[in-house]
């Protein structure tokens, strides 16, 4: 099968960079990502009072670039897919492995091949966060990681008013730089952080 992402783009947007920092806005799932040198690279907000949720990403002139969507209503734990605006092929398939207090995510070609976990780091901070309302506040930090465990990124959130986190991707080898970025910040859209 050909990988959509072998051109590295999306929709003309190419995310090589090694680091992206994502700012949320105070009161909605709107985000904003730059690069690292400080330029805006995509934008998304959440689609409000959908059956099922939905992420359109725009690129820096409002252009939409690619959705993210649930495959079913409502899902806590299931399928997400990401596809390019203007094609139903989807690109990447983002599933939701449903555990108490952990966050874990598989990010998966559209044939099912996994080419990277997301997993919060802290099952026990998780499990405090659910708990107690208070400590939602706190920042969320991911480890990315290829299927056979080896590290190739993170994703670690800052203390601020606004929500903010790093992005940050190490040697992927075959993995493409555009699918776990675009991964990455979906996941966390739709963890709700």
């Amino acid at each position: 099968m050909e990988d959509p992402f072998q051109e590295r783009s999306i929709g003309g947007i190419v995310l090589d960079d090694d680091e992206y920092t994502v700012e949320q806005s105070y009161f909605r799932n709107k985000y904003k990502v730059y690069d690292s040198a400080g330029d805006l690279v995509l934008k998304s907000k959440q689609k409000m009072l959908k059956m099922k949720e939905e992420f359109p990403f725009y690129d820096a002139d409002g252009n939409v670039v690619f959705r993210v969507k649930a495959k079913n209503i409502l899902d806590v734990a299931g399928d997400y897919v990401l596809t390019e605006e203007g094609s139903d092929e989807p690109l990447l398939i983002l599933n939701k492995n449903f555990t108490f207090f952990h966050h874990r995510w598989t990010i998966k070609r559209p044939d099912g091949t996994e080419i990277a976990e997301v997993a919060s780091r802290s099952a026990i901070l998780e499990a405090l966060r659910s708990l107690i309302d208070f400590l939602s506040f706190l920042p969320h930090k991911y480890s990315i990681t290829t299927p056979d465990g080896d590290s190739i990124g993170e994703i670690e959130g800052h203390f601020s008013l606004r929500d903010r986190y790093d992005i940050r991707i190490h040697d992927t080898g075959s993995v493409p730089k555009t699918a776990l970025v675009v991964g990455a910040i979906a996941i966390d859209a739709l963890e709700g952080n």
